[in-house]
């Protein structure tokens, strides 16, 4: 897997496609990785988009963060934009997930410059949020004792299907178990995770849905139509919200809609990633 330095620290991603394609960079969520994306950039990257899945530092990176670095959400959004300048990138499409769809607002707004399209699938917005799944996490993240107590219950499977299970139709659990793995044995990766955890608040993604009206390229929402997390009202907000967007379902997927209908999501993302989308242009739903 290559890295990427960056004043935060070493960023750890995978890549396929062609090196001059059209460059979408993926953002997952809170204590996820890199290969959640796997089979969506198989797919896109045999329609010649160059498909960019880092693992971030929310808890299943394989390396800790820089002493100082700040991990905080605007923090994360700030190495997003570190890591597509330290590849070089320009009119990238930015796809977010879960937390990682917060994350992404926030580089759209707060970063915007290297990006030409942004795509949200099932995630995180407006008063939703923190999501309440996490919330004895954010209890536990007072200390890094109790913080590192709890993370240790990740080792039982059937902690992780309470925490993982319904994000998906299928059995997740072999990719769930290598995403919890680096917060439970790792310290260091385990206080990254802590003080992310310590800094999530609903004002975050508030301000955000405030100012998405100051997004005006192309935007895609793209959400599942079965999601157990996040309201399809919330993707249709998004939509009404960005000036440049259009919404689309899907049908027969939970919030992971890369897994559970990536052939539906790469069709997706493939036209919109070649054509963009128009003002005031709405897809079903």
């Amino acid at each position: 897997m290559p890295t990427v330095d960056i004043d935060a620290g070493t960023i750890h991603y995978d890549t396929v496609g062609p090196q001059n394609g059209r460059p979408v960079l993926f953002v997952h969520g809170y204590t996820m990785a890199a290969s959640l994306w796997g089979p969506l950039s198989t797919r896109l990257a045999a329609r010649n988009l160059r498909c960019i899945a880092p693992t971030w530092p929310l808890g299943a990176h394989p390396t800790a963060l820089r002493a100082g670095a700040d991990r905080t959400m605007p923090g994360i959004a700030a190495m997003v934009d570190a890591f597509i300048g330290a590849l070089g990138l320009q009119d990238v499409v930015l796809v977010g997930n879960d937390t990682g769809g917060a994350i992404s607002q926030l580089v759209a707004l707060n970063h915007p410059d290297r990006l030409g399209a942004l795509v949200l699938t099932s995630c995180d917005a407006f008063e939703h949020f923190p999501p309440p799944i996490i919330k004895p996490l954010m209890l536990a993240a007072k200390t890094s004792v109790t913080f590192r107590g709890a993370l240790q219950l990740m080792r039982l499977r059937s902690v992780r299907r309470r925490g993982f299970g319904a994000l998906s139709h299928g059995d997740i659990d072999h990719l769930v178990a290598e995403w919890v793995k680096p917060a439970w044995s790792d310290a260091a990766v385990a206080e990254d995770l802590r003080h992310f955890t310590r800094s999530l608040r609903q004002e975050t993604t508030l301000d955000a849905g405030a100012r998405l009206g100051e997004f005006t390229k192309p935007a895609l929402i793209a959400w599942s139509a079965d999601d157990l997390f996040f309201p399809i009202d919330d993707g249709k907000r998004l939509a009404d919200a960005l000036p440049n967007a259009r919404f689309e379902l899907i049908e027969g997927a939970r919030t992971f809609s890369m897994l559970d209908q990536p052939d539906r999501l790469a069709d997706l993302v493939a036209e919109f990633a070649r054509a963009g989308s128009g003002p005031g242009v709405r897809g079903r739903g």
